[in-house]
């Protein structure tokens, strides 16, 4: 039987130090949070020595994570290709596991899909979303759906499953048979720094660095088809040929629509290229792109926005639509999957494929100043109820009730 003030929680570190990732991201500032709401608690983070070699065993001003660094594999040395895509395997089928027996661990936590098959100890899963199985486009090839099998059998064997979401939570007990009580929904959290107050230099600096126009509406993320860009572009389309004066309200003069991440550099199915469907429709001159941004500039670019559009088709969780109302950035978006349930009332939703509905929206938010006013302070509200403490306490629980 263990006490709750000294549970040792084995953690998965695949995804730790590739912070430019989701899993990262989470990964990240859970650790960072549990520190903070359950001092005790002691983590001991296994990380695959093939990422690195980390020397280091401790987190600075984080003493309640151990990292303990695996042994290199000879057969699976510096591994690319699908050298690399089994060594992943390896290490979260067997490695992983055995570690955490290993170190007497009373608890492993998995914080991605990816579980063990036979696990050694009481496991937690935390499965973001199950793209992979909803969206037949995601699946891959013949290595993608072994592994998506794998996972998927495994996760049955996790004795609990943290889902973001309740729409995530309602997808995995549907598409991989689990038992209700087996999963539970904890929401994530925007990052810490995107609630930090308004710079005054923020237009200058990201003129300097990204070349950004003054005035924009901005969409921030991947490029794949769920994303669902093309229907933002055929709505930006219709607004920048209204006669609508969008210089009464806001002065939003050479007004432009700003794409920002890696943009394709092919066009295919899968990846639709945006800047050949901006050119179909004659728009290209009114998009800007200003390519990858550093995670520490995101905050400055969701405040210097006018407003934030994200017609997604499918999120497990939406972390860009909290992100965008924690900066005080009026949000329309998606109204499916997780997307509500973040937004509640606090932004405009529309269909995904609604051209007309999005681009009037647009059109709203940029000329009804006291609507416009209302989204801001009503997204400011609702992105405050989520919280990274509220995220480490919940899983905390799940910890503590598995555990002991």
């Amino acid at each position: 039987m263990t006490n709750s003030s000294n549970l040792t929680v084995a953690i998965n570190g695949w995804f730790y130090h590739q912070i430019n990732t989701g899993s990262g991201q989470y990964l990240h500032y859970l650790v960072s949070a549990l520190g903070k709401i359950a001092p005790d608690l002691q983590l001991m983070l296994i990380v695959p020595k093939v990422h690195g070699s980390y020397e280091k065993t401790e987190i600075p001003n984080q003493p309640h994570v151990k990292i303990i660094s695996t042994k290199d594999y000879p057969i699976f040395n510096s591994p690319t290709g699908l050298k690399a895509q089994l060594y992943k395997v390896w290490f979260e089928q067997v490695v992983f596991p055995s570690m955490a027996n290993k170190i007497g661990a009373d608890v492993a936590h998995v914080p991605y899909f990816g579980s063990a098959m036979f696990p050694k100890i009481t496991t937690v899963a935390t499965i973001h979303d199950v793209i992979p199985i909803v969206l037949p486009e995601y699946r891959g090839g013949v290595m993608g759906r072994l592994y998506t099998k794998l996972v998927s059998v495994a996760a049955k064997r996790a004795n609990l499953i943290l889902a973001d979401s309740e729409s995530s939570r309602q997808d995995i007990l549907h598409h991989l048979h689990i038992m209700s009580n087996k999963v539970r929904t904890v929401y994530l959290a925007a990052a810490p720094h995107y609630g930090s107050p308004k710079k005054t230099d923020i237009q200058s600096y990201l003129k300097r660095k990204y070349n950004l126009p003054q005035n924009y509406v901005l969409y921030i993320g991947g490029y794949d088809v769920r994303k669902n860009v093309s229907v933002l572009l055929r709505a930006w389309a219709k607004v920048i040929t209204t006669n609508t004066d969008f210089t009464g309200f806001q002065n939003l003069t050479g007004l432009r629509l700003v794409l920002a991440g890696k943009i394709p550099t092919q066009d295919t199915p899968f990846f639709p290229n945006p800047l050949k469907t901006a050119n179909q429709f004659g728009i290209a001159d009114s998009i800007v792109t200003p390519g990858w941004i550093d995670e520490s500039d995101k905050p400055l670019m969701y405040q210097a926005a006018q407003l934030f559009v994200y017609q997604s088709r499918y999120e497990g969780f939406g972390l860009p639509v909290l992100e965008a109302m924690s900066c005080g950035t009026p949000v329309i978006t998606s109204n499916v999957s997780s997307i509500p349930e973040l937004v509640n009332s606090a932004g405009v939703l529309i269909a995904p494929d609604d051209v007309d509905g999005l681009s009037q929206a647009i059109i709203k938010l940029l000329t009804d100043h006291e609507f416009y006013k209302s989204m801001v302070e009503q997204g400011y509200k609702q992105a405050s109820t989520f919280t990274w403490e509220k995220t480490a306490m919940q899983t905390w629980q799940a910890y503590i009730d598995i555990g002991i």
